[in-house]
């Protein structure tokens, strides 16, 4: 007897889980205790193993696919078993097969119900791929890039495009194969997460029919429509795409990037004018932004005609035209507003600055930096600082819950990353445990991943307090916003050098202002106030974080 598998809870707090590989594929064999699929929680991502032996008849949940707990995640039963009415919710197979054999054959009056259906039931080997959940916090993609096309032949694992994410644009593999039948969101467009992104299936299988196998009829006539404007959208796509690799003068190909490709089409740029700098002359997306014209208009003149008589002399006057660009916000910077709307509004902010004295901090770090294959940055000093003092002031490392304030016993430190897109915050876990040279090494490579567009959502999640830092731009001072559900964030600006009071005297010393930024539900101006006396003395004695 068929087994009905759900989405499990795998922590306290978990109210869904995201697939994030299966390690069984439908028609494989189960033995209890086999893992069937790693799935994502909230905390973390567990292996998930069955208690059932037989044969994995169902998927329930794609790789990549969020899901509510108890959702159905798989099947297990025995081989060629029939499993429809599991799926769906009903036992009216059984009872079809109860009935008597006269009966079925007198009510051919049922036939027209009967071929519909069979309407509705998707051909065997045609998959519909939907728009994958590739982060905690998506709930829309944007297709950057589709790397394969309508009629194309694809393998399991070829990457079908780049998905743009509020967090990162990540390349989605297929884990079917057959031809590309159908792509249901266009380059540049936006879709929510389980919406119809590709089909897949044998050559020549009706796509239409495929889209219209759903239950209902108001679905079915909307997909039609949705399908007819999708046929126009993806003719003029077509054609773009054709002006962006037509050839050169001397009858070469153009080579560039699909982001290239696109970007150039928004801007009107020739392709064939612009010089890549990518491998063998490939043009990348820094060419199309650097692009400059060969050619530059000169502004046109007009001269003002004074009345007769003045002796004021003509003045040029500038003409030229008015204009202005809509560009379509990324999922990424449309999160970061979200986000910071909601914590700048929600959350009362105050903010305390503090001028902390440099000079102890430049001579350590010059003598740790003399070490062989040490380099630690003024800003590794701080994270660190930060670490420690969070240790002696538990009330700083928490978030607001409404009804509960939520300690958190590990610390885990944000640090704000600028991208082209946007900004990201990486996680460095466990800051308090780690020495300068390995918060130095984690930095590095967590900020390298962001900007390569490499970085895992699993590596941004998790902080308990951030540290953004723009003393690199010369900015002396500056507040935040609460990265929540942090209840604190810290500003660092720039080192500088001016006349400072030493023991009595003026002397040129080297100084830089913190500001923090305080939720005041949870810390209030004593405490942040505290935290920040004992982030200076860490700061301003590095020895002390040696130990």
């Amino acid at each position: 007897m068929a087994e009905v598998i759900n989405m499990p809870r795998l922590s306290d707090t978990m109210e869904e889980g995201t697939v994030a590989k299966w390690l069984k594929q439908v028609g494989d064999k189960v033995e209890e205790g086999d893992i069937l699929a790693e799935i994502e929680t909230d905390k973390a991502t567990m292996e998930f193993e069955s208690f059932y032996e037989g044969t994995l008849l169902h998927i329930g949940i794609a790789e990549g696919d969020g899901a509510p707990v108890d959702s159905l995640l798989a099947i297990v039963g025995e081989e060629g078993e029939d499993i429809s009415g599991l799926l769906n919710g009903s036992d009216a197979p059984a009872k079809a097969d109860d009935e008597p054999a006269g009966e079925s054959e007198v009510n051919t009056d049922d036939t027209p119900a009967s071929n519909s259906d069979a309407a509705t039931e998707i051909p065997e080997g045609v998959e519909i791929i939907k728009m994958p959940r590739l982060s905690d916090t998506m709930e829309e993609g944007t297709v950057a890039t589709w790397l394969k096309k309508v009629g194309d032949t694809v393998e399991e694992g070829d990457i079908l495009a780049e998905i743009e994410t509020d967090k990162a644009t990540m390349e989605f593999e297929s884990f079917y194969s057959g031809t590309l039948l159908h792509i249901g969101i266009q380059e540049g467009e936006s879709s929510p997460v389980d919406a119809v992104l590709a089909v897949i299936g044998p050559e020549g299988t009706d796509v239409d029919a495929v889209l219209n196998a759903k239950p209902s009829e108001k679905k079915s006539e909307s997909t039609t429509s949705d399908t007819k404007k999708e046929t126009h959208t993806k003719e003029q796509s077509k054609a773009d795409t054709d002006n962006n690799t037509k050839a050169t003068n001397d009858g070469q190909r153009v080579f560039a990037s699909p982001l290239a490709k696109k970007i150039a089409s928004d801007k009107g740029i020739d392709l064939s004018d612009v010089k890549g700098s990518g491998d063998n002359g490939r043009i990348v997306k820094k060419d199309i932004e650097n692009y400059q014209p060969s050619e530059s208009k000169t502004p046109e003149t007009v001269s003002k005609v004074e009345p007769k008589g003045s002796a004021a002399a003509p003045i040029n006057l500038p003409v030229g035209e008015e204009g202005s660009e809509e560009v379509k916000n990324s999922n990424m910077r449309k999160a970061i507003a979200k986000a910071l709307g909601n914590s700048k509004f929600t959350a009362p902010h105050f903010y305390l600055t503090i001028e902390v004295d440099m000079d102890n901090a430049k001579a350590s770090r010059a003598q740790i930096n003399d070490l062989p294959d040490t380099k630690v940055s003024f800003n590794d000093m701080v994270l660190k600082a930060c670490a420690m003092a969070l240790r002696k002031h538990p009330q700083v490392n928490t978030s607001w819950n409404g009804d509960t304030t939520r300690y958190n016993k590990h610390i885990h430190m944000g640090v704000a990353v600028a991208v082209d897109e946007g900004l990201v915050v990486p996680v460095v876990k466990f800051a308090d445990q780690l020495g300068l040279t390995q918060i130095g090494a984690a930095v590095k490579d967590l900020a390298g991943k962001a900007r390569n567009k490499k970085i895992a959502p699993s590596e941004m999640e998790g902080s308990t307090f951030t540290v953004s830092n723009l003393g690199m731009f010369g900015i002396l001072e500056f507040t935040s916003i609460i990265n929540q559900p942090n209840s604190a964030i810290l500003s660092v600006g720039a080192i500088v050098e001016k006349p400072v009071v030493k023991n009595g005297e003026i002397v040129v010393g080297s100084t830089m202002k913190l500001t923090l930024a305080c939720d005041h539900r949870t810390v209030d101006g004593a405490v942040g106030a505290q935290f920040l006396q004992t982030l200076r003395y860490f700061v301003e004695n590095p020895v002390t974080m040696l130990a």
